[in-house]
């Protein structure tokens, strides 16, 4: 994306080996073998029940080596959802850069003017779907095979479920704050923001809402 706010404080593990590829391609929500040497592609690692654990950049260096970095601050937890399934595959898995803790909310009006959900703040690891997020367009293949929570995914998408919130875009008074809730013009609590820059932000909204812009990604 070639963004300061994305190419900034990011944490790399780099998978290595000759089952790297076949190893990442039943792990992400991604298609990879044809990835080419110096390519990149967002991807979703999900838990089992479909829910996000981390939301990864995977970039092919070289023959049976890949990297993927996410947000700074969530190194461990990549590494770690990378490494939960392997079992007899070889492939070594390493954080080969790390910030050591989260980013703060600094800085983030262009990532809300670009609708891009961070770790932390708009993806909390366990809890977020990737339907809520914007992103399946940019980090799910829906033709490519098995993977630890493709089930929830591919049911929503076949069913052409809409996710119980969604995030968007919103104009917000000065002094907002992330946890803040989202009201509508009845009154009524309809979301809550996720992050502030001055009078722009990022937040969910629930389904039956029209408040905010809807954020979406191709």
């Amino acid at each position: 994306m070639g963004t300061s706010w994305l190419d900034a404080h990011r944490d790399t593990v780099t998978v290595t080996g000759v089952d790297a590829t076949t190893y990442l391609q039943s792990q992400l929500s991604q298609e990879i073998r044809d990835l080419a040497i110096g390519d990149s592609r967002w991807t979703f690692l999900l838990e089992p029940n479909g829910r996000i654990d981390v939301l990864a950049l995977i970039t092919r260096v070289a023959d049976e080596t890949y990297q993927l970095d996410t947000d700074g601050g969530f190194g461990k937890t990549l590494l770690d959802r990378v490494n939960r399934f392997k079992i007899r595959v070889r492939a070594e898995v390493e954080l080969t850069a790390s910030t050591g803790q989260p980013l703060d909310n600094g800085s983030d009006r262009e990532r809300i003017e670009a609708g891009w959900p961070r770790m932390g703040a708009e993806i909390i690891s366990g809890e977020t779907i990737p339907a809520e997020t914007g992103l399946n367009e940019v980090a799910v293949n829906f033709k490519k095979g098995c993977y630890p929570g493709q089930e929830l995914v591919e049911r929503m998408d076949s069913r052409a479920a809409v996710a119980p919130r969604s995030l968007r875009r919103l104009d917000v008074a000065e002094g907002a704050v992330a946890g803040d809730p989202i009201v509508d013009a009845d009154g009524n609590e309809v979301g809550v923001l996720t992050t502030v820059s001055g009078t722009r932000a990022l937040g969910y909204v629930k389904r039956n809402s029209d408040v905010g812009e809807p954020v979406t990604h191709s």
